[in-house]
Parts: C-alpha cells; structure tokens; sequence
C-alpha cells in the first residue's frame, strides 16, 4: 500500500535538545538559545577543477581542500523520479531539525558501541545500479555499502542538519551522498581555524551540490572538517541518500569481522525495506 506523502499536513516534530526547527519554534514556542558572542568565520568556496577553496573575500589566500569528490550528473532526471516515488511509497519517520528520515541499516547504539540486525533487511534494490555505477570512480573502489540513510528537507519545516562529524568506530572511511531535487550548499567547518595561514577564527567552506550530484567525503573532510546543510541552503524541497561501508573493526582481520560479513550479505541482498 502507498504511504501518504504527509508533507502538506499538520505538522510533528522531532526536536530533542539544543535542536529546533520551524515547527517547534512556531508551534511549542521552544526557548532559543542565548546570542553568542559574535565572532569571526572565514568563508572560502570549494572549486571542484582546482580542488582548491577559493577565499570569497579577495584577500584571503586559496588553500587546497582535500578529501571531496564532486560526480556531477551522477543520476538522470528519470532515474530521479523514479528513485522519488519510490521513497515516497515508503512512510517517512519525523527526524531532528525539521527532518524526515528513512533508514536502511543495522541497529546501533553508538554510545554503547552495540550494533545488531535488529529489523534489518537490505540495502532497497533501486539503489543496486546505483552502487555498481559508484565502481567506475576510482575514488569508489571496494566501496561496500552497509548503510543507507535517506533525508528529506523542507523549506517549510526549517530543515537543516546540524555541523557533525560522523561516527567512525562502525563507519568507515568514504560517506556518499546523491543530492536529489534541488541545489543546495554543504558547509564544511573547522572551529580552530588553519593558524598555519593565519586563519585564526574559525573556517567555514561551501561545497555547491548540484541537483542529481554524488559527493564522497574522505580523509580530512571525512574526519576533520565538520559538515552541515544549513537552513538558509534549503530553498525548495531536497531529498538525499548517503550510504556508508564499514570500518576496520567489521572488515576481515578486524574483531567484529563476522558481524561486519553478517550485516554486509544482508545490506548487498538490496530487497530492503526502511526499518
């Protein structure tokens, strides 16, 4: 059975925290945090040709910008809708910040370091050319998707993720994400700044992603460099799918390796469904 597209209805929200959202700002009259002191933000543009970030203010020197890959086209229109109504069949979960989420992966308690099947199926089977399309990148090679998260945003919402680093005691070294219905603008962050070119406040790169991109974040961008979609960069809808492989420890010679063969035969099956 079809699952209503809800967007249009009363709003939920999902906000735990410091998060908020439009909704619970308007609806629950959510207490704001305190102004903090102004202070001072670097702001570069990632150059994809160049793989430099090029200062926005014409004084600031260019400095390379390593770990991004840009796959610009990566999906067609049609593979687009189709991958859209697909999703869209599935029930969307309220997540934080204005968010809907849809996930495709094991159970994992990443405080305590546990991770289970739980509900579990696979990886969904549109995402399977998908993934054999990703081989052709050298970037890619060996990638093995063990998780996929689906995040759907709206203006209307306040939607927005907050900057992050994502986990690396379970996920390994490349996160991917295929950038689906509009333009938007991926924030890449560093609070301590780059005092090595006398940068000292903090830094702050825009990665442009264009609609029906995929973007991997690696080495530094994967593990230094925070990263964020923030509201103001959500113009109309935007829906994205990130998928990620596993770290070390769930890979042959690594502890959890039979767990790591386990959650990967399921997630590679692709007859999933979001859990």
């Amino acid at each position: 059975m079809m699952a209503p597209d809800t967007s249009d209805d009363v709003p939920s929200c999902a906000c735990k925290g410091v998060r908020r959202c439009l909704v619970c700002e308007g609806l629950k009259e959510k207490v704001q945090p305190e102004a903090s002191e102004s202070k001072i933000v670097h702001h570069f543009l990632y150059d994809p040709q160049s793989r430099l970030a090029v200062g926005k203010d014409a004084q600031a020197a260019s400095f390379p910008f390593s770990g991004v890959f840009l796959w610009e086209n990566f999906i067609s229109e049609e593979e687009e809708k189709e991958l859209i109504c697909a999703m869209d069949q599935d029930v969307w979960k309220e997540s934080q910040s204005g968010r809907r989420k849809q996930d495709f992966g094991p159970k994992v308690n990443f405080k305590k370091k546990k991770v289970r099947v739980g509900g579990f199926s696979g990886l969904p089977a549109l995402s399977h050319k998908l993934v054999l399309r990703m081989y052709q990148e050298s970037t890619l090679a060996g990638f093995q998707p063990v998780e996929q998260c689906n995040l759907d945003y709206h203006p209307e919402r306040g939607a927005a993720i907050d900057p992050h680093l994502d986990d690396s005691w379970l996920w390994g070294e490349r996160l991917v994400t295929i950038n689906m219905l509009s333009d938007t603008t991926l924030t890449m962050s560093l609070e301590l700044g780059l005092p090595e070119l006398g940068l000292t406040g903090e830094v702050h790169v825009a990665v442009h992603l264009p609609r029906r991109c995929l973007v991997v974040l690696y080495g530094e961008a994967r593990h230094i460099w925070k990263h964020a979609i923030h509201r103001k960069d959500i113009h109309i809808r935007r829906v994205c799918s990130t998928y990620r492989e596993l770290s070390a420890e769930f890979l042959p010679g690594g502890q959890q390796a039979d767990l790591g063969a386990q959650l990967l035969n399921i997630a590679l099956n692709f007859q999933g469904s979001p859990v």
